[in-house]
């Protein structure tokens, strides 16, 4: 049996986080420290840690046993592969509304994005942000 960890837990990391950013070589470095801080503003049952080599956000509240594989507790994480964007990455994200039409791509397992270019950017869609988090947050627990 796999060893149980603070996401799969649901105890944050922020430590880790922190540690991670201060060394973040990546030219929207500040866009990434932005987007941190609204997803963390969502709620404060949002947590965070590293996992899949990046920040990942999660549900830090009680939750039924569930089949790992669906990623009830996850709400989204970083893709910091291209230089010129900062890509989030949302597993259920085709089960959320897409508020504002915020969140793009078509994968088969049910994997959206979201794409951000700059602090601007994100200011101008950091409501639909926040309402696709509340909505993912609503249905973890269920």
């Amino acid at each position: 049996m796999k060893k149980e960890n603070g996401l799969t837990a649901g105890v944050s990391e922020p430590e880790k986080v922190a540690g991670f950013l201060q060394n973040l070589q990546h030219p929207l470095a500040s866009t990434v420290q932005y987007l941190r801080e609204v997803i963390l503003a969502t709620s404060d049952a949002i947590g965070e840690g590293i996992y899949w080599n990046t920040p990942t956000f999660y549900y830090t509240g009680p939750m039924q046993p569930f089949n790992p594989k669906e990623y009830k507790r996850y709400l989204v994480n970083f893709n910091l592969f291209k230089q010129d964007s900062v890509r989030l990455i949302f597993l259920r994200g085709t089960s959320v509304t897409n508020a504002g039409g915020l969140l793009e791509g078509d994968f088969k397992d049910g994997r959206k994005m979201a794409i951000f270019n700059s602090v601007e950017d994100v200011k101008q869609k950091e409501q639909y942000l926040k309402a696709i988090l509340t909505e993912l947050l609503a249905t973890a627990d269920n």
